[in-house]
């Protein structure tokens, strides 16, 4: 399987780039991975609402162009479809045996992914309604789809 991360914004605070090495490591095990970062927009506490949209459709069309036409999209939003960790490995199994092999999750800046992100993709998965900083929530993301693997394989890790 190929999974594809696809997020907006470096990795600046060394612990989360120490995090997310680890994590990668963990998945080579069982999928080729790959993490695909965005350029941010610039993006000040004072924007107006148009602003605002004008940063996430930016960050939206540089999402979109890795994006190839067969790879599910799954676009994490707060406002999507909440899994536990077993729901997820086998949203993840049920993929792969419907011949999907691949998957890219996106992960989008500080406000939030463009309309047109979130109208490509076909699955929208929230971690929680609390927000959280993207480059954290990345560590988050490749724990799960890495607990979500063992889950599949029946392997000692979650518990």
């Amino acid at each position: 399987m190929n999974i594809s991360i696809i997020t907006v914004g470096k990795l600046k605070e060394k612990y989360i780039r120490e995090a997310v090495a680890e994590y990668a490591t963990r998945l080579t095990k069982y999928c080729k991975l790959e993490i695909i970062e965005v350029q941010d927009e610039k993006a000040p506490e004072n924007l107006s609402v148009a602003q605002e949209l004008i940063v996430k459709e930016k960050e939206g069309q540089a999402i979109l162009k890795h994006i190839k036409d067969d790879t599910y999209v799954i676009a994490l939003a707060i406002n999507g479809k909440m899994l536990s960790s077993e729901k997820l490995a086998d949203f993840i199994n049920d993929l792969g045996i419907r011949g999907r092999s691949s998957i890219a999750f996106v992960i989008g800046g500080s406000l939030g992914l463009s309309e047109e992100v979130l109208k490509r993709s076909d699955y929208q998965l929230s971690f929680s309604p609390m927000t959280f900083p993207h480059q954290l929530m990345r560590v988050i993301l490749l724990e799960q789809v890495y607990r979500g693997f063992r889950i599949i394989r029946g392997e000692p890790y979650h518990k």
